[in-house]
């Protein structure tokens, strides 16, 4: 592949539009546009993650991963009509979300985000998750695009909330129980 980008100021968004993988023109305030950035809000946020973890760190690999299925889900919202996740890879999400979750020990209370570093930065990319995944569901509700895509967001939420508390309890840490000041 050649150069994509050679050059990165077009000034073509100056009117508050912006060009989709088809060629045409959109608003970039329209709900797909959103869509998308709170898709590369979370890649980001999972890119965060990742550099606060060892470049040896388990997860490493994992995590790459979801990056590269991020992109290619940003790639979905860029080129209506195409269809670039799959049921393979929600699937491997699945698998990967039961593996790192059989050995954690079940919840009695809820959590807050916090316990270490690279847990608080997992359980901001989960809320950026939840955040795509509403927006995802209001782009549904007017556009025909893929479903795969908002389970993939819905599992990897889940995901990244099972990581956290991982995170949270290495090398020793603890989670950060939620205790309220209202007694029931």
């Amino acid at each position: 592949m050649g150069n994509r980008l050679s050059k990165i100021s077009t000034k073509t968004g100056d009117r508050g539009e912006t060009g989709l993988g088809d060629g045409s023109r959109v608003s970039k305030s329209c709900l797909r546009i959103a869509t998308l950035g709170d898709i590369d809000e979370l890649n980001s946020w999972v890119g965060v993650l990742r550099a606060s973890l060892t470049g040896q760190d388990e997860l490493q690999p994992l995590l790459s991963q979801v990056q590269h299925d991020l992109f290619d889900l940003g790639g979905e919202m860029a080129m209506p009509g195409y269809t670039l996740l799959n049921e393979v890879m929600l699937s491997e999400l699945e698998q990967h979300l039961v593996h790192w979750n059989e050995s954690l020990p079940p919840l009695k209370d809820f959590i807050l985000p916090g316990g270490s570093v690279a847990a608080a930065h997992c359980h901001m990319a989960r809320a950026v998750a939840r955040r795509a995944e509403r927006t995802y569901v209001a782009l549904l509700q007017q556009e025909a695009v893929h479903e795969t895509g908002l389970k993939y967001l819905n599992r990897l939420s889940d995901l990244l909330f099972v990581l956290a508390r991982v995170l949270a309890r290495r090398d020793g840490g603890t989670e950060v129980l939620w205790q309220s000041r209202h007694k029931q």
